[in-house]
């Protein structure tokens, strides 16, 4: 008997018309039935936040002929829900892929990260789910070096399944030198925030959040060495974030009440 093509949920944070999302699109339709649900608006940054005070628009759209596409109005994990719930009314499907985001999601950045947090939700749900994110934070991002990996790596996902309560977060670097992939940890690493402050034309504050990206990590199997030395970084992701190394220092407290 011949095997159906599996069901694929396509999801991002840059907006459904970014092309990083188009070219995610495009090559999960290689592999089975693709439906998208995405934001009507870049939500970067959203990490998981979901939309409580206000209702949500969820309206089918026709952007690219022969693809089924929901524009939401709230962010990348409303998303997720809406379509487990709505779209495909608890028949989840066989595979969630967020991105490809236009930029990195290596490190700490993935706490922040909306296309990361629409993949945790799919991994909430018990579907298996990648995220997808590129070093190239520009609209006309060229997505095509990395498009061969995305696709393997989403055969393997859909054939071996993955660890109980666990997700992939991929990143790639620029360029189109890749060298290959590297199953890597997170790096140990943060933002050395600042805020550009200026002032308005009535003469009120306002800041502009920037930074540097440090880490004194420097370790051979981080995702940041991985993509400084041209590789697609791997990371197998959990959202249990118990720290079970700390519980017994705990369970050595005496608490005085």
């Amino acid at each position: 008997m011949k095997k159906s093509k599996p069901t694929i949920l396509v999801v991002n944070d840059d907006g459904i018309t970014a092309p990083g999302i188009k070219a995610l699109m495009d090559t999960m339709a290689e592999i089975g039935r693709v439906v998208v649900v995405a934001p009507d608006s870049p939500q970067s940054g959203m990490g998981h936040a979901i939309t409580i005070g206000k209702p949500l628009r969820l309206d089918q759209v026709d952007i690219y002929e022969g693809v089924e596409m929901y524009r939401c109005s709230g962010t990348p994990v409303d998303c997720v829900k809406l379509a487990v719930n709505k779209i495909f009314k608890g028949k989840k499907p066989d595979l969630c892929v967020s991105g490809i985001n236009h930029g990195l999601n290596n490190s700490i950045n993935i706490l922040y990260s909306g296309t990361m947090s629409a993949a945790v939700e799919g991994a909430i749900e018990s579907i298996p789910s990648i995220g997808f994110s590129l070093d190239d934070y520009t609209l006309q991002a060229d997505f095509s070096h990395c498009l061969k990996y995305v696709k393997e790596i989403a055969l393997q996902v859909l054939e071996h399944g993955l660890p109980t309560a666990t997700l992939l977060n991929v990143n790639f670097p620029a360029g189109s030198n890749i060298k290959g992939i590297k199953i890597s940890r997170q790096a140990n690493a943060k933002w050395a925030e600042e805020f550009d402050e200026r002032m308005d034309p009535h003469n009120r504050p306002y800041y502009w959040l920037t930074g540097v990206f440090q880490t004194s990590d420097n370790g051979e199997d981080t995702d940041v060495w991985a993509l400084e030395h041209n590789y697609a970084s791997v990371v197998p992701v959990q959202f249990d974030m118990t720290a079970h190394h700390a519980i017994q220092v705990l369970n050595g407290w005496k608490f005085n009440v």
